[in-house]
């Protein structure tokens, strides 16, 4: 090896000839993003009666480790909308940024008017797609909420990497679209059910879906962030899952040192 310090690790061109690099000279495109390294998971949301609730946990993993706990994965768009990322941080934080600068631009023009739900969740799906096309897609599942302040009309869709989207009464990305939508389908199936269901029943629905999904998938952590958007504006906060206990897990065959 070469063992000189500007080549350190590299072999001696005098005995092993010249090292060939020119193979960095490729026109492809960057990969970066096809190769997720610090990722997030579920994102539900449900609507109800007036309005809609979204919510995520706050741990970012690295690889199999829960390395960060205090990752807000919400992000306010204006004044009545609310997005929710799962997968790839720091795509979730490139988008951040485009929807940002959107907003600074959208407010140039001053003509009175502002980007609400369905405007900010058909851009993030163009965005998207056009990043697919290009094969360097933006590596997220992304939840778009909102209310119509005239009408209290609540607003709720989803979006991925490939620019699939699709809407629904309730909506949940990564693990929780196995764990977590089947609970929210049974309280809510269908817009009649949303219309009827409140406020306070939504919460405590999204909560006992976070509960799930702390006990059933492991890159789930024990506090989340949630958000009610109604046409009165949008409130935020930050829960912890109380009331923990695992004494449901002796009741599963295989566990710990029963017999099968």
């Amino acid at each position: 090896m070469n063992h000189l310090p500007h080549g350190w690790g590299r072999p001696r061109d005098d005995v092993y000839g010249a090292y060939d690099n020119s193979y960095l000279n490729s026109t492809a495109p960057q990969t970066h993003t096809q190769h997720p390294i610090v990722t997030g998971t579920s994102v539900l949301s449900v609507k109800f009666n007036g309005g809609v609730i979204i919510a995520a946990d706050n741990i970012a993993s690295y690889g199999s480790l829960a390395r960060y706990d205090n990752v807000d994965r919400l992000l306010q768009v204006g004044t009545h909308t609310v997005i929710g990322a799962g997968g790839d941080i720091s795509d979730m934080q490139h988008i951040h940024m485009l929807l940002d600068n959107l907003l600074i631009k959208e407010m140039y023009p001053q003509d009175n008017h502002t980007l609400y739900a369905p405007q900010v969740h058909s851009y993030i799906s163009r965005l998207l797609y056009n990043r697919r096309s290009k094969f360097d897609p933006l590596w997220n599942s992304i939840l778009t909420v909102g209310a119509d302040p005239k009408t209290s009309e609540p607003f709720l869709s989803y979006a991925d990497l490939l620019g699939t989207t699709y809407s629904a009464p309730a909506l949940a990305t990564g693990f929780g679209a196995h764990l977590a939508v089947p609970i929210l389908r049974k309280h809510v199936p269908d817009e009649d059910a949303a219309q009827a269901l409140s406020e306070e029943d939504a919460k405590k629905l999204v909560e006992e879906c976070m509960k799930v999904l702390w006990y059933r998938d492991a890159r789930s952590g024990v506090s989340y962030s949630w958000a009610v958007v109604t046409k009165d504006g949008v409130t935020t906060g930050k829960k912890q899952i109380e009331n923990q206990s695992w004494k449901f897990a002796e009741m599963i065959k295989g566990y710990g040192a029963q017999k099968i």
